[in-house]
């Protein structure tokens, strides 16, 4: 296989970096602890940083790609669910979950958005593991639009790709193409015998599996025709579910076969697949074909490759040199076939490598609108409303997500990542679209909007999210996580730049922090002062006034640098 002949491995250096596989053997220090929770997590949170020091490599990759304890608890119902000024759907008391009550007309906006305030607050919350980010990556990988479907079906979907998101991909593959929101966005609960719908048979190796290439010979559109008459036959079923009021409606909540719409005829592949024959099948057995078609697709080792193209560009880099495709893809995707397609071995393969903590992959890649917002709500520690307030709870994860009108109010959303809605099936396009990927998340219109973000947090009035109640960065209680280090200006500023940046900083940029710390005086003591003055009376108005006024300068400072928003 020619390497240079791939489209996804388009190279602008012979070799960006050298290093591949081999397993790390250096030393694994604070810096690269913090380097690796922020690639695989969103956000280092101080107290993440902290449970896994002096833990080895190993062990925490271990428990980084652990799955889950548990499942988190459904979305509760925290919208008025009011149509025509009358509650729809009263039998669901305001914090009771909505997800086992059936659809109902004139609510599903109001649910779609209390989904993806609960979203927010599952990330928020994420456990010491990759999961939640294997769950974004698989949501854009399988990218669906819960905006053009129920509120319900997108529940299930999402609890779908968190089951499989650190499993077998094989199993994964067959649960998405039979998954009911999936039917829907892509039609193939309207193929049949008659009229076989391409859309999904196209997807499934164009996206999902086998990738785009230039390479001769690659699969061609007599094999998406084929793929697509061997997926004829799906529908979704219909299930009425808890309710009382009449004008709730069945819901989309499973799949079935229907025989008597399913292509019958031998499926014949080209020579990319080596010429395979699908027998087509009769009566229940047809659904058999469906297990054919991702046997022949896994048969071929571009499925591994592709999957390990898109991990690394999500987890290291975007760019895929040729040096990067010999020493790092390939021997990934060995690893992934080796395993019968188990997700867990390459992601810690690619973890625990001499690549992944390279230097030059340090700092390297523009935060996303999730690691950006969902990062700097975990890192600085912001409380959020407890549970017992669950209304006000989900207003301030809405905001995150960008869900409020507020032109004033910044969150995913207005940073063109919103969340349960890619803006297609390719998912966004900051990782796939060539040449700019990762550089497509900062523009004239969103950087702006990440500097307001941070400026709205860093004030004493931060997001009001009700009556008296808001959500904003502390600065104070954020310096105090830092301990008695807090108190000299010169490991303040140390500590705060490693929690908070990924480059390397000058001195005199160092210099300029601490000037701010200092209000300008010579002396370490104007700083040491003023916070052991604090810390003696922490209630006392000029004390507080005086170490809030300079950390909050301090920390716009930080946040406001371009090198912030890289991980």
């Amino acid at each position: 296989m020619s390497l240079t002949a791939i489209s996804e491995t388009q190279s602008v250096r012979v070799a960006r970096v050298a290093s591949g596989l081999t397993p790390y053997a250096g030393m694994f220090d604070r810096d690269r602890l913090i380097h690796l929770l922020k690639r695989t997590m969103f956000g280092a949170a101080k107290a993440d940083i902290d449970f896994f020091s002096g833990m080895t490599l190993d062990a925490v990759v271990t428990a980084l790609t652990t799955p889950n304890s548990a499942e988190p608890a459904p979305p509760v119902k925290t919208y008025s669910g009011l149509v025509n000024n009358v509650d729809a759907e009263p039998e669901i008391a305001p914090g009771q979950t909505w997800v086992n009550f059936g659809e109902i007309g004139g609510i599903d906006g109001q649910r779609r958005n209390n989904l993806k305030a609960w979203w927010v607050g599952v990330m928020l919350n994420q456990e010491r593991t990759v999961h939640e980010k294997m769950v974004l990556f698989w949501h854009n990988h399988f990218a669906t639009e819960a905006t053009d479907w129920t509120a319900l079906m997108a529940y299930n979907h999402y609890k779908m790709l968190r089951r499989n998101a650190l499993g077998n991909f094989k199993v994964f593959v067959k649960d998405v193409s039979l998954d009911p929101l999936m039917l829907y966005y892509l039609n193939g609960r309207l193929s049949s015998k008659v009229a076989p719908d391409e859309n999904y048979g196209r997807e499934l190796q164009e996206l999902f599996c086998i990738g785009k290439s230039q390479v001769t010979p690659w699969y061609t559109e007599d094999d998406v025709k084929a793929s697509a008459k061997v997926l004829t036959g799906y529908r979704v079923r219909l299930q009425a579910l808890s309710g009382t009021m009449p004008t709730r409606t069945a819901t989309p909540m499973s799949s079935y076969f229907d025989s008597t719409q399913h292509d019958t005829t031998n499926k014949t592949f080209s020579t990319f697949y080596g010429n395979r024959v699908i027998t087509g099948q009769t009566g229940a057995n047809g659904a058999l074909e469906l297990d054919s078609l991702l046997d022949m697709l896994f048969a071929n080792r571009e499925t591994a490759a592709h999957i390990c193209r898109k991990l690394y560009r999500w987890f290291v880099y975007y760019e895929i040199d040729a040096a990067t495709e010999l020493n790092v893809i390939q021997p990934l995707a060995d690893i992934f076939r080796l395993n019968n397609y188990d997700i867990r071995p390459v992601l810690q393969a690619l973890f625990k490598s001499e690549h992944f903590f390279d230097a030059a992959n340090w700092g390297c890649v523009i935060k996303s609108p999730v690691d950006f917002v969902i990062g700097m709500a975990r890192e600085f520690n912001i409380a959020f409303p407890a549970a017992t307030d669950f209304a006000t709870q989900y207003i301030a994860w809405g905001f995150l997500a960008g869900l409020n009108g507020n032109a004033n109010v910044i969150g995913l959303a207005k940073l063109q990542q919103d969340i349960g809605d890619p803006p297609n099936v390719s998912g966004w396009t900051a990782y796939y679209q060539v040449p700019q990927y990762h550089e497509q998340w900062i523009n004239t219109d969103t950087y702006p909007k990440r500097v307001r973000l941070m400026d709205s947090m860093l004030t004493t009035a931060g997001y009001a999210v009700a009556t008296g109640k808001k959500i904003w960065i502390e600065p104070v209680k954020f310096a105090a996580l830092f301990g008695t280090r807090a108190a000299d200006p010169n490991t303040l500023i140390a500590d705060s730049l490693q929690l908070l940046y990924r480059v390397p900083q000058t001195q005199r940029f160092i210099d300029f922090l601490k000037s701010i710390l200092l209000s300008n005086q010579a002396s370490d003591h104007y700083w040491t002062d003023a916070w052991n003055a604090y810390l003696a009376a922490p209630t006392n108005a000029m004390a507080l006034n005086t170490v809030t006024t300079r950390l909050m300068a301090f920390y716009k400072y930080i946040v406001g640098q371009p090198d912030y928003h890289l991980s």
